[in-house]
């Protein structure tokens, strides 16, 4: 079996994750397209699709990616591992089946139900969600309600943040902001999928087959952050590491090699090998990623030396409270973090590089701010490039 090095596969990534064809193009439907084409992005802060976008596909701006959202070309909502996503409506469904999937434990531990199962509960707070946005408070009053009225046995957990959680959490709701900006923090409403989207039967069809649906999410994977391992894609989407390779197994073809660390890792046919390219020639240059990028987001944390050295990912993610700084990547590879100081719209860019590593040059910094202040509404009053 052949082996690759991490440069070979960081390299096949970045092929993918910055395609040159992807290169400029800032429309609504250019933005839908990219989206397609890069796969779900981490959301948690809401500015990251914003920043992802930007960093990938010159001329994005911040009016095209609201009307994108408000046009639900693109969508948003809690799915894989219990976190905020952005996605097209298409990836939605696929990662509706696989939230259901890897988060089914927890909810059956938190639940403790008696007479009713949980895709009774799930279809009631999607029917309570069809007609109107609902807030998280409102979907938690609901669920008490429900539960207490149809299992009144139940002996559900829900006064934690985790009890919350469970009132918007099982994939078939997409958020959107009841005030502010699709950038902003705002307070958070949710409403049923398959009502925004009009898409029941290509849900219900995703539900009641959920391995042909998992075998199209990890040919998704595989298309937008390949080559990857099944331990990559277990972590990723938060299913078992048997249902990953049961949808491995369904995928015809795949071509497996051996990665630095003896993982097989696996791809489509056809798509980029990083055979004979560095990371540097694929990317050149620096790109302002944001918290919780793919570069990162998609793989096990043990392969995520693909793109960061292990001393520098140490750095990035501060394991005690799970956050992430925002990453620096300097010709393909992960060398430092950068921030936006400030309050307000006028900020300060502040750019951290990693000693031992390429200091980032002032006119690659500016180039890549200018396109963060196209798709997202910042001011910048000046830039500071410190060493770590």
């Amino acid at each position: 079996m052949t082996r690759v090095t991490w440069e070979q596969l960081a390299a096949a990534t970045l092929a993918r994750q910055f395609p040159d064809d992807l290169a400029r193009g800032g429309g609504p439907e250019d933005v839908a397209q990219a989206l397609d084409r890069i796969g779900p992005v981490q959301s948690q802060t809401a500015r990251s699709p914003y920043l992802a976008l930007a960093a990938r596909r010159s001329g994005v701006t911040y009016e095209a990616v609201g009307t994108t959202y408000e046009d639900a070309a693109i969508v948003r909502g809690s799915t894989l591992r219990g976190t905020v996503h952005t996605n097209t409506p298409s990836d939605h469904v696929l990662l509706e089946v696989a939230t259901r999937l890897g988060q089914r434990t927890l909810w059956a531990r938190s639940l403790r139900l008696d007479r009713t199962t949980l895709e009774q509960v799930w279809e009631a707070t999607e029917t309570y969600a069809r007609e109107e946005w609902r807030t998280p408070a409102e979907l938690h009053t609901h669920l008490r309600s429900w539960l207490d009225e149809h299992d009144p046995g139940h002996g559900a957990r829900l006064d934690d943040t985790a009890g919350r959680y469970l009132g918007f959490g099982h994939g078939g709701l997409l958020r959107r902001p009841l005030r502010g900006g699709w950038e902003g923090q705002g307070a958070p409403g949710y409403r049923a999928a398959r009502a925004v989207l009009g898409d029941a039967a290509a849900r219900d069809a995703a539900l009641a087959d959920p391995h042909t649906a998992l075998v199209a999410l990890v040919r998704r994977h595989l298309a937008c952050h390949g080559p990857a391992s099944r331990r990559d894609l277990a972590w990723w989407s938060g299913v078992g590491l048997r249902a990953v390779d049961a949808a491995l197994a369904g995928i015809p073809g795949l071509v497996t090699s051996v990665a630095p660390d003896g993982q097989e890792v696996h791809d489509l046919p056809g798509m980029p090998s990083g055979a004979g390219a560095h990371p540097a020639e694929v990317v050149p240059g620096v790109r302002l990623l944001p918290e919780f990028d793919a570069l990162l987001c998609a793989y096990d944390p043990p392969a995520r030396t693909r793109f960061v050295d292990p001393e520098h990912y140490r750095v990035l993610w501060t394991q005690e409270n799970g956050l992430l700084r925002s990453p620096l990547l300097v010709d393909g590879r992960l060398t430092g973090h950068w921030r936006a100081e400030g309050s307000g719209r006028r900020r300060t860019c502040v750019v951290t590089w990693f000693a031992g590593t390429r200091r980032p040059r002032k006119a690659e910094v500016e180039e890549q701010m200018a396109r963060v202040a196209t798709a997202y509404p910042v001011t910048w009053t000046g830039l500071e490039v410190v060493r770590a």
